[in-house]
């Protein structure tokens, strides 16, 4: 079992050393897919944020780096790695991670294929990851200026998305699970840009300061100005957007008639609103 550990550690690094040079930054990774360097804080009286400003190894993806020398001195602090991390939301790629789980039970490819369908959007040729579970990565790179936050299931359901302050496994990496691995014909691509209205959609809403309706709360009325202020075609962009937000905060039922009348002032007829928000339901696990 050492033997083995030994050659997976020895090719996580030959992996994640070509990771770097295609300008990637990188962290040792157990077979549990977490950072394998624990944090040199852990044993502190009264711990605190730290990132990294110590000068010592085990800040997680903060540790990230496409530096060949730095890479090598966490896989050496790590013997036991047996796979990397990719930190996304960093120069040049500034990566995006769409990961499409198939442990939930649901349909995550379906589901992102009714997504691309309902905002016109495509995916790009990308790299794309196979994960030991069944699951994919896909690869995408974003603008320099926009912060992809990291959610869980908000897209939709089964679909993560990992953004800045998050990493995704990398190819090679060797887990409990089993391998990672580039599906074929796509390790020697570079990460497609993210279509801009699959941006949209994995963009938090901006903040609204608006009186709240006594049915739904700040954040209703927040989502109801949200779809008012959509141009020509956004509108059923940012209706599924804060449909889906409402039934994920429990006042789906409650907004329904609001943001069909916001709907209608952007130009959408009642017909097409109605639809838009039925589809968000069924999309968050919710009967319209």
């Amino acid at each position: 079992m050492a033997t083995t550990d030994r050659q997976a550690t020895t090719l996580a690094l030959a992996h994640a050393l070509s990771a770097a040079e295609r300008g990637l930054a990188v962290i040792p990774l157990s077979r549990t897919k977490l950072p394998a360097l624990r944090s040199p804080h852990r044993d502190d009286p009264a711990p605190s944020l730290c990132h990294g400003a110590c000068g010592r190894p085990g800040h997680g993806v903060y540790d990230a780096s496409s530096d060949p020398a730095r890479i090598r001195e966490l896989f050496t602090a790590a013997p036991w790695a047996t796979g990397y991390g990719i930190a996304c939301g960093l120069p040049p790629h500034q990566l995006i991670g769409i990961d499409l789980d198939v442990k939930t039970g649901t349909d995550s490819s379906a589901a992102l294929r009714e997504l691309a369908l309902r905002h016109l959007f495509t995916i790009p040729p990308t790299v794309v990851v196979l994960t030991p579970s069944g699951g994919r990565h896909l690869w995408l790179s974003g603008p320099p200026d926009v912060v992809v936050p990291n959610s869980a299931g908000r897209l939709a359901p089964g679909i993560d998305i990992r953004g800045a302050g998050g990493y995704l496994v990398g190819p090679g990496s060797r887990t409990d699970q089993g391998v990672y691995a580039a599906a074929p014909g796509t390790a020697h691509l570079a990460p497609a840009p993210c279509p801009r209205s699959l941006l949209r959609l994995l963009l938090p809403p901006p903040r609204t300061h608006h009186p709240a309706p006594p049915s739904a709360g700040g954040h209703g009325q927040g989502l109801v100005q949200f779809v008012l202020g959509a141009h020509e075609g956004q509108r059923n962009t940012r209706l599924f957007w804060a449909a889906c937000r409402a039934y994920e905060d429990g006042i789906g039922p409650a907004l329904v008639d609001p943001l069909v009348e916001a709907a209608l002032h952007t130009g959408l007829s009642e017909r097409e609103a109605r639809a838009t928000i039925a589809s968000a339901a069924r999309m968050t696990g919710h009967r319209p």
